[in-house]
This record gives structure tokens, C-alpha cells and sequence, in this order.
């Protein structure tokens, strides 16, 4: 029984994947280096590790950590010398001041870091902790780490009630609008009415990214997206795929990072890819309480990259566990760079890199 289980498992897992065709009409991606940022660095008294987001603006990165029991963000400096990663300088870390009553109140595992183009602030998402009854939040907070203000979020992702998020898996991305008007938050996994958790066979998965006003604070507009599968069998009882980040670098375009890890691989149980989405047809369904019973349209998504295709080219041949992209400056012949980060979850679940991975970006429409 248990050989043809595994039979069934592999079938499935050759004939019914994600589409491993590279799409190239609108954007292409090319990879340049890497660079590993040591384990045991120590930055003002906190350890450098779960490195779960990255900004880029003047000069500066931001690059959020999310250890929920000192909730924080680094400064830094990336140098690029002839398309290589020179070295990583961490300047200083900002702690979030916690004597604010909705930031005390609240799990702050932060996920998400973008700097507002106009005032400088910050903005973070947080996951929260679901079996806790902890809710996500998305806030502002200032250079120091003091709370300025949260934006208000709809009733489905709130840690109570029927429709609620699936643990670990909320508020995973954030991503500045192309008109400067708010943000796009992009969840991590579908709510728990909306769908199932990717699986190793193909499922819908469907996962809400939200559009929240900088003026009013509220959501305005939402659309779908449909996860990839599971692409790798794992050997140890866990799985999971999900989005772990996006930019949108157009109208209605976006890059969106999806991440899936199989367990009992050891250091080499993640698989990560980009994609490119078009939401431009997409139904706003901000106002549906549950997806299963309603119909709308979904963006298209494409795959734009695969990092199996550069895994020689990797540190120790590890995709680690990707979680943060950012675009950085532009690169000598005036493409864009694209930074993109690991959370190693300090070293917890075995060994893990602090990974920086820098790539080149070709917009063709």
C-alpha cells in the first residue's frame, strides 16, 4: 500500500504540477549573485535572523525582522559592484515602541516593510497569531518605531468569527500602489471558508490582495489570485505554498513571490518562483464574505521565474526561504535591480541562510 501510494504521489506530482513554461512577453528576470549574510551577526544588541521584508529608498534599505518578542526593523546598506553584491552593512535597528496601546495589545509578527514615498514613514503588516486569538494589522510607524496609525481592516481577516485567516498565513506582503495612493496586501493563504491550502495536486487556493487607502485607512478594492501546488513530495508530514511577497510595477501588474516548502529535505525543501499578474480584468471582491459561493473573475498569473533554474549558482546549491523583494537602484545599463531576502527563522528548523539574492529586471510593455 505504501508503494503505490507514493506511485499515485509521483504521478500526481509529475502530470499535474504548476506550468513550468517561463513567460517573457512583459518582464524578464535574469539572476546575478548572492550573498550570505553571517548567522551570528549582532546589530545593537539583537541577532540578525528572520528577515521576512526589504524597502529600498535613497540609499537605504529597511529590512523588517519577525521575531514577535522584540518586534523590529534594520537599516542598511547593500553595495553592488559590477552586478555583484559587495557586501550587506547594517547601520541600525529600530525597535517598535510598545507603549502604544494597539501595539502592546497586539502579536507583532511582522512580515512586510515599505516606506511611504511621500512622508517617509513606515509601513508594516504584522500576521498576528490566529490560535491565539491575536489579530493581523497593517500600521504605520515613524524613523523611531512609535505608532502613527492602522489602517482599518475588513471583518474576514480579523482573528474571530466563521470566515477568519488560516494561522501563519495573513498579511504575508505589501506592496506600494503604482499611483501612490495606498497599498496592496497580499495574504499569504486563502481565508478558511475561501478554499483549501495548495496541495500536491492542483486546487483552486484562492488568496485575496487588498487595496488600503492612505487617505481613509480602509480597504477599497480587492482581488483573487490562485496559488501554485506543492511541486515537491515531502518525505516528513508538512507542507505548504504561499505568497510571500509582491511589487506592483504598472498598472494592474504585479511580481508576486510565492515560496512552498516540502519537510524532510532538509536544507533543500524549498521551492520558489515569480510570477507576473495582470488584475486588470479581475472582479473586485472586497464585498464577498466567502469566495466558494460567489462567482468572479480571477487575475492571470503567469511564471516568470524559477530558482530551481539557478540553484548551481546558489550559495551551497540552498533556495532558502525567500521572503522579502524590493526593487533597488537601477544597474549600470539602466534596467532595474531586484533585491530579494531570506528568513532564516534563526537557525530553529535546521540550517538556514540569511540569503540576499540580487537580480536584473527587463520591462518590455
Amino acid at each position: 500500500m505504501k508503494k503505490i501510494s507514493l506511485l499515485f504521489l509521483s504521478l500526481c506530482f509529475m502530470g499535474c504540477g504548476t506550468s513550468k513554461k517561463i513567460f517573457t512577453d512583459s518582464i524578464e528576470l535574469r539572476f546575478l549573485d548572492d550573498y550570505i549574510i553571517e548567522n551570528d551577526l549582532m546589530i545593537g544588541g539583537t541577532k540578525v535572523g528572520g528577515l521576512s521584508g526589504i524597502d529600498y529608498k535613497d540609499g537605504t534599505y529597511y529590512i523588517a525582522c519577525d521575531h514577535p518578542g522584540d518586534p523590529r526593523f534594520y537599516r542598511s546598506e547593500i553595495i553592488i559592484n559590477q552586478n555583484k553584491i559587495d557586501t550587506v552593512l547594517f547601520s541600525e535597528v529600530i525597535k517598535l515602541d510598545r507603549t502604544s496601546s494597539f501595539l502592546k495589545a497586539n502579536t507583532l509578527d511582522l512580515e512586510a516593510i515599505r516606506i511611504d514615498s511621500n512622508s517617509g514613514n513606515i509601513v508594516l503588516t504584522s500576521e498576528g497569531a490566529i490560535k491565539q486569538n491575536q489579530k493581523p494589522s497593517i500600521f504605520y510607524v515613524d524613523s523611531q518605531g512609535s505608532l502613527l496609525k492602522n489602517f482599518s481592516l475588513p471583518e474576514y481577516f480579523t482573528s474571530t468569527g466563521i470566515q477568519q485567516p488560516r494561522n501563519n498565513g495573513v498579511f504575508e506582503g505589501l506592496t506600494k500602489d503604482f499611483n501612490n495612493e495606498g497599498f496592496w496586501a497580499g495574504m499569504e493563504l486563502p481565508l478558511t471558508k475561501d478554499g483549501s491550502k495548495p496541495k500536491l495536486f492542483p486546487t483552486k487556493s484562492p488568496i485575496r490582495i487588498t487595496h488600503f487607502n492612505k487617505n481613509s485607512g480602509e480597504a477599497d478594492d480587492q482581488f483573487v489570485i490562485s496559488l501554485g501546488n506543492i511541486s515537491k513530495i515531502p518525505w516528513m508530514y508538512f507542507a505548504v505554498n504561499g505568497l510571500t511577497e509582491l511589487i506592483q510595477y504598472a498598472p494592474h501588474k504585479f511580481l508576486v513571490l510565492e515560496r512552498a516548502f516540502s519537510a524532510g529535505h532538509g536544507s533543500y525543501g524549498n521551492t520558489v518562483r515569480i510570477f507576473d499578474v495582470n488584475s486588470k480584468n479581475a472582479s473586485n471582491t472586497l464585498k464577498i464574505q466567502n469566495l466558494r459561493k460567489e462567482k468572479y473573475i480571477k487575475a492571470t498569473k503567469q511564471l516568470v521565474f524559477d530558482f530551481k533554474s539557478v540553484k548551481k549558482k546558489l550559495t551551497d546549491g540552498i533556495i532558502d526561504n525567500v521572503e522579502g523583494m524590493t526593487f533597488g537602484p537601477d544597474l549600470p545599463n539602466g534596467n532595474k535591480t531586484l533585491i530579494l531576502i531570506s528568513d532564516n527563522n534563526f537557525n530553529s528548523l535546521g540550517k538556514q541562510l540569511n540569503q540576499v539574492i540580487l537580480m536584473e529586471v527587463i520591462i518590455k510593455q
